[in-house]
């Protein structure tokens, strides 16, 4: 967990969210049926909007995923962003890696 996430995270709101989420959805995984274990942010949290409920706190940016699925989500999106020539900052913030060109 990133340092600026840690009060969210802990946060009774949260908690709160989390749990209705996970009833929500009966405790499965939304990927593959198996129990889930994460509940993931579809629109990745940032500094920037971790404290906007439009985004943090909304169903409809949340996915129950298992360990495996959530694993294979950053899996996949951060090999697509260093194909990309992204990284992410030691703030969670997205920045072009150093030496790399902006395709066009």
């Amino acid at each position: 967990m990133k340092p600026w996430a840690e009060k969210f995270y802990k946060s009774k709101a949260w908690l709160k969210c989390r749990k209705a989420y996970i009833d929500s959805v009966y405790g499965i995984c939304e990927r593959c049926g198996k129990p889930g274990k994460i509940v993931h942010h579809k629109m990745y949290l940032s500094p920037k909007n971790i404290n906007d409920p439009s985004v943090s706190l909304n169903f409809e940016n949340l996915e129950y995923l298992c360990q495996d699925c959530h694993n294979a989500e950053h899996t996949e999106r951060e090999d697509a962003l260093v194909r990309g020539g992204l990284k992410f900052d030691e703030k969670g913030n997205l920045i072009r890696a150093p030496g790399k060109k902006e395709r066009i």
